[in-house]
């Protein structure tokens, strides 16, 4: 699908990634061993969950995500993936039109001894660990030998990312995010993995604790993304949390770093009142990092519920012209015992604002949908390689 500049309906559009925040029933979800994973459904079924305004917004009326109930308050849309993958670097980037055809590779026994080998020999430091690992368990187990020796903590997951971990007073975060651009430079090719991630901690042994410095080095896109098209057209890409990271700063004008999610909400919430014409592209990962990784039911229905009450305060503050979407990248079910790494989920798709019908689009093949219909409300050319849906989801 291809647009052109004729038509622009919308100023500004609001994309929401509630990060991780699957609704199951991916048709190729037993290829990735996720059968059964079904995010949204864990969560709803703690006491903590209580989401009226996302019942409002039409969640509830998604293919499979009926059990909510609720009324249709704009469209509404289940997503499957195209992208080969189940990561945050594929999601996002199929989100803005650039389809994964191979995954990114991934180290379940650890990393190569050559690629160790060159990145310790740059660094002039030891490693520790690599081997996949919890991020909070891995400073536990290894972050006293880590200030005893200096080595790096050097760790992976089910996804593709090369972590590496260090104390604050051992490593500053300037330099640890210096050690993470050499592993950049490193891991290409064959090894290029999604995004090299910096996770510095602080505390003594027995109380280490993350910090919010953490910093990701992604590969660039494969190709050229809506983030792309919008900044060439001159309109504002505005990145909000992590979205920055995953696109490696391109196409974006404007990027504002978060340290969680109450944090995401409310630096929307004061773009909001700040006239702009383009994407305001925000990212919540709170809900991945902090409950989905660590199997923590009640904590990601809590922080559901939160989010819920933002946007209780945000969708009366949206303008004539704006329109506010909502969606996820992958799935991470805390419930779901085979794994603490994310799942291979459909994801939800709403689409509010004063101009949009109430209308359920069904299931669609791609979140490459998301970039056709951004595309075409701010007017932008663009080939998502979609079908345009605008046509449906705007009354005329």
């Amino acid at each position: 699908m291809s647009v052109s500049n004729k038509k622009a309906p919308a100023e500004r559009v609001f994309l929401i990634v509630l990060d991780s925040a699957g609704i199951g029933n991916a048709p190729d979800a037993a290829q990735y061993g996720d059968e059964g994973a079904n995010t949204f459904l864990s969560i709803s079924r703690s006491e903590k969950f209580n989401i009226p305004n996302l019942k409002k917004a039409g969640l509830g009326c998604i293919e499979g995500v009926e059990y909510l109930g609720g009324e249709l308050g704009g469209a509404v849309c289940r997503l499957s993936e195209r992208s080969r993958g189940k990561d945050t670097t594929t999601g996002h980037w199929e989100m803005m039109g650039v389809i994964s055809d191979v995954p990114f590779p991934t180290y379940p026994d650890g990393f190569p001894n050559g690629i160790i080998e060159k990145f310790s020999a740059a660094t002039g430091r030891g490693v520790l660990c690599n081997k996949p690992y919890s991020g909070t368990a891995v400073i536990n187990d290894y972050g006293a030998e880590h200030l005893r020796t200096g080595a790096l903590i050097v760790y992976t997951s089910a996804d593709s990312v090369f972590q590496i971990a260090a104390h604050e007073d051992i490593v500053p975060p300037e330099k640890l995010y210096e050690y993470c651009r050499i592993a950049r430079d490193i891991l290409v090719g064959e090894h290029a993995v999604g995004r090299v991630i910096a996770r510095p901690f602080e505390g003594e042994a027995g109380a280490f604790k993350r910090t919010a410095r953490r910093h990701d080095f992604s590969l660039e896109p494969t190709g050229r993304t809506l983030l792309d098209a919008i900044k060439d057209a001159g309109l504002d890409s505005i990145a909000v949390g992590k979205i920055s990271d995953i696109f490696a700063a391109r196409g974006i004008t404007e990027s504002i770093p978060t340290v969680s999610n109450a944090d995401g909400m409310a630096r929307t919430e004061e773009l909001l009142e700040r006239d702009f014409h383009g994407l305001c592209f925000v990212n919540l990962v709170e809900f991945d990092m902090t409950y989905g990784h660590r199997n923590d039911v009640e904590g990601y229905a809590a922080a559901m519920s939160e989010f819920d009450r933002h946007l209780g305060r945000l969708l009366p503050r949206l303008r004539e012209g704006d329109v506010l979407m909502i969606t996820a990248d992958h799935g991470c079910d805390p419930a779901f015992t085979q794994s603490t790494d994310h799942s291979r989920e459909c994801v939800p798709w709403l689409i509010l604002g004063k101009g949009v019908r109430k209308i359920n689009l069904g299931t669609k093949h791609g979140f490459n949908h998301i970039a056709g219909a951004v595309a075409t409300l701010l007017g932008v050319d663009f080939d998502a390689d979609c079908a345009d849906v605008t046509e449906d989801i705007l009354e005329s």
